[in-house]
């Protein structure tokens, strides 16, 4: 029997998470956001979801219309204004900007509070202890800052790369591709390469199936700490790096 390949991803932090994933990408002024360039690359990362039929939130269908709302105003004629009246034509942008800019701060304090956890976490009343050398050096491991967003940007440019743009496959076989068997999968082919192994490699077949699992595998391992994806400049392919020696 087959059905359609369906997943939810509980690694979305939300539309503003996205917008300032975005905002620091591109190195765009949150105070004066082009609304016409973020408004493409947000539908990009949305239409890269729903083609691999993820479940995506209804909030970022919302501020998917808010976009282009916002940038169907920005785009009418501006009223000359009377220098002796008192009204003025408010930004269309001004409630967004103000959102993001309380969304940021929010984040950054929370950022700091875990920080804070995790060096608390790192005390001991218990007498020194001489940890295993292996573990010490996984440890100071630098696994990078690549998001999920980040991953799914990989994806599109994958998509592009490889020329996969026409539909692809949905007709699947119930449980066709087991996540934790693509995980032992995708695991093996990182460990046997030193230098890293680039992101589109791991993609060999042209089906949902396929994809999807390969991307939740490599997002189960990224959690364990198993691997990790690196990224050398803006916009450069990902390559993906085992965590042991």
């Amino acid at each position: 029997m087959n059905q359609a390949y369906q997943v939810k991803l509980d690694a979305f932090e939300g539309p503003l998470d996205l917008l300032l994933h975005l905002i620091k990408q591109y190195e765009i002024d949150i105070y004066d956001i082009p609304v016409a360039q973020i408004t493409e690359q947000y539908m990009n990362y949305i239409h890269t979801m729903q083609r691999l039929e993820l479940n995506v939130a209804s909030e970022y269908l919302v501020m998917a219309a808010t976009l282009v709302a916002i940038k169907s105003q920005m785009l009418l004629p501006k009223q000359e204004i009377d220098e002796d009246m008192d009204d003025y034509e408010e930004d269309p942008r001004e409630e967004l900007m103000q959102r993001l800019i309380e969304y940021r701060q929010f984040k950054h304090a929370a950022e700091k509070l875990k920080d804070k956890e995790l060096d608390a976490n790192q005390i001991f009343t218990r007498p020194p202890v001489v940890f295993d050398n292996q573990i010490a050096k996984k440890a100071l491991m630098n696994q990078g800052d690549i998001s999920i967003y980040d991953m799914l940007g990989a994806l599109d440019k994958m998509f592009e790369r490889k020329k996969w743009n026409e539909p692809l496959d949905t007709k699947v076989k119930r449980a066709e591709i087991p996540i934790d068997e693509r995980m032992k999968d995708v695991l093996e082919l990182v460990r046997g390469s030193k230098q890293g192994i680039s992101f589109d490699q791991l993609f060999t077949t042209k089906s949902r199936s396929h994809i999807v699992v390969t991307f939740m595998a490599l997002l189960e391992l990224m959690k364990s700490n198993e691997i990790f994806c690196k990224q050398k400049n803006n916009f450069d392919e990902l390559i993906v790096f085992y965590m042991g020696e």
